[in-house]
């Protein structure tokens, strides 16, 4: 039952990153709102294509037309959401009645839990037209969700030793600050991303000319706005979206240089090498793919992508922690 349990852990872990995948390209295509209506498309169990379709759709919600190129990315999105919905109610039945230690049925009940508001999240990032702060919320939930996952996936494994443990004990302060660095990181990306200020720097190392520009962090950072308002394509001013895109460039140079310390110093223990160069490693490619989306003007692909490595990173951060943990599991 435990090897099933962590079967099906592993495999809604999988799907729960090829949601925040999938969820980064409908945000950065723009196609967050190419359903107007939740959890149907237009009324459509799918969303309209054929040409009478199209027009009852477009009398029904006459301030937003269908766009099929953005209707059909969102509702994948939302197919490939309500599966993973799914795997965590089937994770909870196999663990409640099994025999399962009480602390994994707890953890699977807390994903239930996780998961519903997730949905809720995802409910509200539309009927709230984009409102930042959900927005984030969700992508931060998408994360949670993620790592709770990986955590269950890592307890019904069985396969880490108290031995294997015992190299990572020491570092587990530094993974945890290191851990929280990340995290406050990740959330400002989901700022800089759900106010639509990734290119309010379009240049780099400097961003409008100057190490300092003109920058309204006051402005930047209300998190609670007025509700009714669509917010596609980001309501701020151009001083309040460089505040934001600066802070979380402060944030990028901050996580490289503590979770680059944790990388070297793991590296130099032949008994957590390989950890620590496969974090290094993931740290690297997600500043690279940071300055590539300013450089390159954010093109899509190299957009996602750093969305993804952000949760690859995530995810060597949990095992770090996971493997200092004073007893196995």
């Amino acid at each position: 039952m435990s090897t099933a349990l962590h079967r099906l852990a592993l495999l809604a872990a999988v799907v729960t990153f090829a949601v925040i995948v999938l969820g980064a390209f409908v945000r950065l295509s723009d196609a967050g709102l190419g359903c107007p209506d939740w959890p149907g498309c237009y009324g459509h169990i799918t969303w309209p294509v054929e040409a009478h379709e199209v027009e009852q759709a477009n009398q029904a919600f006459p301030e937003r037309a269908v766009e099929t190129h953005k209707a059909w990315k969102e509702m994948v999105h939302r197919y490939l959401a309500g599966a993973l919905v799914l795997l965590v109610l089937a994770i909870n039945i196999l663990a409640w009645k099994s025999s399962a230690r009480k602390g994994i049925r707890n953890l699977a009940a807390a994903l239930l839990v996780l998961i519903l508001f997730q949905a809720a999240l995802g409910m509200w990032t539309v009927t709230l037209k984009l409102l930042p702060v959900v927005v984030m919320g969700h992508l931060m939930g998408g994360l949670a969700t993620f790592s709770l996952l990986l955590w269950l996936t890592w307890r019904t494994a069985g396969t880490v030793s108290a031995a294997g443990n015992a190299a990572f004990r020491p570092f587990r302060g530094m993974i945890l600050a290191a851990l929280a660095v990340l995290l406050v990181q990740l959330a400002l990306g989901g700022w800089t991303s759900s106010n639509y200020s990734a290119l309010a720097c379009p240049d780099f190392p400097t961003c409008q000319g100057s190490w300092w520009p003109e920058a309204n962090f006051s402005d930047g950072f209300v998190i609670w706005r007025e509700v009714g308002v669509d917010y596609e394509g980001g309501v701020l001013d151009l001083r309040s979206r460089v505040a934001i895109h600066l802070a979380h460039r402060i944030g990028a140079a901050v996580t490289f240089i503590i979770l680059g310390l944790l990388a070297i110093k793991l590296i130099s223990l032949p008994a957590a090498r390989k950890e620590g160069l496969t974090m290094g490693a993931l740290l690297l490619a997600q500043v690279t793919l940071g300055i590539q989306n300013v450089v390159l003007q954010l093109p899509l692909v190299n957009a996602v992508a750093h969305n993804g490595m952000g949760a690859l990173l995530l995810a060597s951060m949990l095992w770090l922690l996971y493997r200092s943990a004073a007893r196995p599991g």
